[in-house]
């Protein structure tokens, strides 16, 4: 490797005018890469010059300066203010983060190394509370199309391609850098750097945020459409965008001749305390020509066995002529093997979703019928829910900062577009069963990193390429979140691993859907 193909770099960082961040922006991000003399830099700062330090010497791009406003997008005009070839973007516009002294160095090589790479970026340390976590990033691949996904706060970009991946009418006010980087992967590769102990490139001061699986709820709704928007853009670039209506078809009659409507399968494991709430809001339904299948995977001595024969034929809690409640018992825990031994022996016309810790609405299945009467294309009908909270004492409350789930992405018009980019296709879901059968059952952990989770979502994304996807936007389905459910405090590893499930479904997703529409 030699010197002069690395010989400089283009360094873009924000200066904001309060002062109290100067000092710490000097010692974290102006002093560290001045340390090592093998490139020179082209410093350039985003801020109020008036307002700035008397240390920075480099370039000052003014958002007040009303002669830099030709383009909407203020960091785009930055970015073709360079004059090298790459150039580091240093995102610390609401979080210090202190560099560490090769990092540019070893990001140079890095771009050396790796010549048809457009866009860079690596682990990071967060500090918090006055201790060090190692953020570990996921590998790029082409299905890690979410927005939401952490690509950390520090990007060397290669100049030749982000200039042409930006457009000269970009407008967007919450996604610039999505945008990017969705485009940048269609023209060429992206690396990521991983970090071994002490070997993170950078450190962020910012605080430990708990996972929440609703945090995507509090994003403003300009900032959602703008996201669906970013992204349905990418898919028309590469091919996997599905118009509204293509290759959609009238759903299957069922052929294992159906004697009740709607079949209720419950996978459940060691929950005797749950499954009670659950098969009481099935014999509670305003449709009562359905049944009940509990598939209890903890095997011959798992207690909710016991709870769930309570509500069979001579059992205390059995009334005449209720809901048939079936029990079935594996002693593999596999979600969604629970799932397909409940499909193969179901007497219902469609599958419906239950969790054996959440609960239907008394009107849910017969919302959902209606739904699916209403239109022979539609192959699968998704809820929305109500999120509630299961405090120590057994009291249940409603949690009101949460509002109604109603999963607005998906629409008639793009909703199979965008389930690719955002976390989850809502609940309760209801599939013919027929259709479970002809497209391939459920998920039983094939996929790489699969744990119990995703069981249902390529089947999901299958059915919606060919299928219409019915909505029903009001509350059906109550959500319980509890101290031992999959939702609540789940740690990062976890995260991560269903991340690269779901990716890796999208992956494939997006390779079936280029194929589906070459001629």
């Amino acid at each position: 490797m030699t010197n002069s193909s690395r010989s400089s770099i283009t360094c873009i960082f924000h200066l904001p005018g309060k002062s109290a961040r100067h000092e710490q922006i000097r010692r974290g991000i102006w002093e560290p890469l001045q340390t090592i003399s093998s490139y020179t830099i082209q410093w350039i700062a985003i801020g109020e010059k008036e307002n700035g330090p008397n240390w920075f010497d480099g370039i000052w791009m003014d958002p007040m300066n009303e002669n830099d406003t030709e383009h909407p997008s203020f960091l785009i005009i930055t970015f073709k203010r360079s004059k090298s070839s790459l150039i580091l973007y240093i995102d610390n516009s609401e979080d210090d983060i202190f560099l560490k002294g090769s990092c540019a160095n070893l990001f140079l090589i890095a771009a050396e190394r790796y010549p048809n790479s457009g866009m860079f970026f690596s682990d990071y340390d967060l500090l918090t509370e006055d201790k060090k976590y190692p953020v570990r990033l996921l590998k790029h691949h082409s299905g890690r199309v979410r927005n939401d996904q952490d690509h950390g706060k520090v990007f060397l970009f290669r100049k030749e391609i982000l200039l042409r991946s930006i457009e000269s009418d970009n407008t967007l006010k919450h996604h610039l850098l999505y945008d990017l980087r969705l485009k940048i992967s269609e023209i060429s590769t992206i690396t990521h750097i991983s970090n071994k102990e002490k070997g993170s490139l950078y450190e962020v001061v910012s605080v430990k945020q708990e996972a929440n699986v609703f945090d995507y709820l509090m994003e403003e709704k300009s900032s959602q459409i703008e996201a669906e928007s970013v992204f349905t853009e990418h898919l028309k670039r590469t091919g996997a965008f599905l118009s509204p209506g293509q290759f959609i078809i009238s759903r299957p009659q069922p052929r294992h001749d159906p004697t009740l409507k709607a079949s209720v399968i419950i996978p459940v494991n060691d929950r005797p305390e749950f499954i009670g709430t659950a098969l009481q809001s099935c014999l509670n339904q305003s449709v009562q020509n359905i049944e009940v299948i509990v598939v209890v995977n903890g095997g011959n001595e798992d207690p909710t066995i016991l709870e769930v024969q309570r509500y069979q034929k001579g059992g205390d809690r059995y009334v005449n002529n209720q809901i048939d409640v079936r029990l079935e018992v594996v002693d593999i825990n596999n979600i969604g093997f629970c799932l397909n031994n409940g499909v193969s022996i179901a007497k219902g016309e469609y599958y419906v979703q239950l969790d054996s810790d959440d609960r239907l609405k008394q009107n849910a299945i017969e919302r959902i019928l209606e739904v699916f009467e209403s239109d022979q294309e539609i192959g699968i009908v998704i809820g929305s829910y109500d999120v509630w909270e299961l405090k120590k004492d057994g009291t249940l409350i409603r949690k009101k900062e949460i509002p109604t789930v109603t999963h607005d992405e998906w629409t008639r018009e793009n909703g199979r577009n965008n389930l690719l980019r955002v976390g989850g296709a809502g609940a309760p879901r209801s599939i013919p069963i027929q259709l479970v059968k002809d497209i391939g059952f459920f998920g039983m952990n094939e996929e790489p990193y699969s744990r119990n989770y995703a069981e249902d979502y390529e089947l999901v994304i299958r059915i919606s390429e060919h299928y219409q996807v019915g909505r029903i936007f009001e509350p059906i389905y109550d959500v319980i979140r509890h101290p031992g459910g999959t939702d609540h405090s789940i740690d990062q590893n976890t995260i991560d691993r269903n991340d690269e499930t779901k990716d890796w479904i999208r992956k494939k997703a997006l390779k079936r859907r280029i194929k589906l529409n070459r001629p």
